[in-house]
């Protein structure tokens, strides 16, 4: 409710913001938006990637997936993307840069993460669950973090879905998992901050 103190308190924002002269305004429904800060606060405050580790995202061809991506090679990290189709692999390493991409389709991801990341998994942007994710967490280095974006992978389904138990694997690497709304970091008063670093990097073109 308008004027509550609790953590449903609508927060104070600027209405829009200003971007550079010949920027187009359909970056604010992306890039510059709510895709752009889901990318830039759940990888960077969550996974808190360290230059020279490995980043995996799944839904890497998404509008989050894409930017998750190019944020972790910014901070000098290896990104492998997971995708769906031969195409939408071969833009995240050509055009967006990704050291290299697993075609969940036609590979079986665990032995197909293990390839393209034979250093081990230190970070992992979620945005799918299921078997998928199973596959990448079995890859993770020790103490690695794991940011839980979304879970597209069940979403349609119609009767309950069993996995494999997730406590022995988190135990055993002393992993890190963490479930996340964008909008936390609205209430925390940081939405300009994402927004404006988005910006600049777009303004450079760092971030397509």
């Amino acid at each position: 409710m308008r004027g509550s103190q609790g953590p449903t308190a609508l927060p104070k924002v600027s209405a829009a913001i200003t971007l550079p002269k010949g920027m187009s305004r359909s970056l604010l429904l992306g890039t510059i938006g709510m895709p752009g800060n889901t990318a830039y606060f759940g990888l960077l405050d969550i996974c808190d990637p360290k230059p020279g580790e490995t980043v995996v995202v799944s839904g890497a061809a998404g509008a989050v997936g894409t930017l998750v991506g190019q944020i972790a090679k910014l901070q000098g990290c290896r990104v492998v993307g997971i995708a769906g189709g031969e195409e939408k692999c071969e833009h995240l390493v050509k055009e967006l840069g990704f050291d290299a991409a697993v075609d969940y389709k036609k590979k079986n991801i665990l032995t197909a993460v293990r390839r393209a990341a034979p250093a081990g998994v230190d970070c992992y942007f979620d945005n799918v669950g299921g078997n998928i994710s199973n596959g990448v967490m079995m890859n993770m280095n020790m103490y690695g973090r794991i940011a839980v974006c979304g879970a597209i992978t069940g979403y349609n389904d119609t009767k309950p879905v069993l996995y494999p138990a997730l406590q022995p694997t988190m135990v055993a690497f002393q992993l890190k998992m963490e479930g996340f709304f964008v909008w936390r970091w609205m209430h925390r008063g940081r939405w300009e901050e994402g927004l404006n670093q988005m910006t600049r990097w777009v303004e450079e073109g760092k971030i397509k």
